[in-house]
């Protein structure tokens, strides 16, 4: 079973200095000889993850492919991709910066940014060399600043830096050919297949058997099978679809309940409204009058 992550848990399973908490953002500094910070379950962060190499090399599957991943790399992973560290050499240096989802609803760029195929396919890249000392500059200011104590311009700062950095890499994907010539095995083409259609239907398509019927397979099975896969059945993939959607519209429209609750069909608000609070705990009203992640 992959071992879930959010931001709120993030502090528990690792050894994070709470007292830094910045909402939406957490960057750690890891070292491989250390002996922390690193675990032996597949792991799914529900945020975007950027993975910075300064030293050494490893091998990771990301979304059940293998890459090999040395100084210098960028592991760019969206919400929800399956993550197994193979290996790490002693050496190894790694900084990491995760953003929530709340962060990520606050900027229809980022929404955009990770829904971009070439993410999935291509989540190992490299600045241009000319650019690599502009990376490890920027990188130290954003790890100087989540360090620093609080203040009342620290998180704002932070979030414009960690908006730099993610500019700078998705000019790389705009500049790479979209290759899709990985050979995948039954169990990415499943769950491959399944995060396209989901992408695509889940504002209008609720029910199992839809997504059963479209990859060939029975109810039960799919739904069984990415519970042990991916820690989330079908119907838990629909809600974590519609919530973020829903969530994107609240924090980063004028639209009114009613129109985003109509836009997602949702035959009456009031059946949107228990559908939001039951799934995120509190109101879609009291969701967007929460202190903005961006000003």
């Amino acid at each position: 079973m992959a071992l879930f992550i959010t931001l709120d848990n993030v502090y528990q399973l690792y050894p994070i200095d709470p007292s830094k908490k910045t909402d939406g953002i957490v960057v750690f500094h890891q070292l491989a000889g250390s002996g922390h910070g690193y675990t032996e379950h597949s792991r799914l962060f529900d945020g975007l993850m950027l993975g910075f190499l300064l030293k050494g090399s490893m091998k990771m599957q990301i979304h059940f492919f293998e890459y090999e991943i040395n100084a210098g790399d960028i592991a760019v992973l969206p919400p929800q991709l399956l993550l197994d560290t193979k290996y790490l050499s002693e050496d190894a240096e790694i900084v990491t910066i995760a953003i929530s989802l709340d962060f990520m609803s606050a900027f229809p760029m980022l929404r955009e940014f990770v829904m971009n195929d070439q993410l999935r396919w291509q989540p190992v890249v490299r600045l241009q060399e000319e650019e690599s000392s502009l990376q490890n500059e920027l990188i130290n200011l954003i790890k100087g600043f989540y360090d620093k104590k609080a203040s009342p311009n620290k998180a704002e700062i932070l979030r414009h830096l960690v908006m730099a950095m993610i500019n700078m890499i998705a000019e790389v994907y705009t500049e790479m050919p979209n290759s899709r010539s990985l050979s995948k095995s039954r169990t990415h083409e499943i769950i491959d297949n399944f995060y396209q259609l989901i992408l695509k239907h889940a504002g209008k398509q609720r029910n199992v058997n839809f997504y059963a019927e479209k990859l060939h397979l029975t109810p039960q099975y799919l739904s069984t099978f990415l519970k042990e896969k991916t820690g989330r059945s079908v119907s838990q993939w629909i809600d974590h679809m519609l919530i973020l959607e829903a969530k994107t519209l609240l924090k980063s429209t004028n639209l009114s309940i009613k129109e985003i609750s109509h836009a997602l069909n949702f035959g009456e608000t009031s059946i949107f409204c228990r559908y939001f609070k039951r799934i995120s705990g509190v109101s879609p009203t009291s969701y967007r009058h929460q202190k903005t992640i961006a000003k």
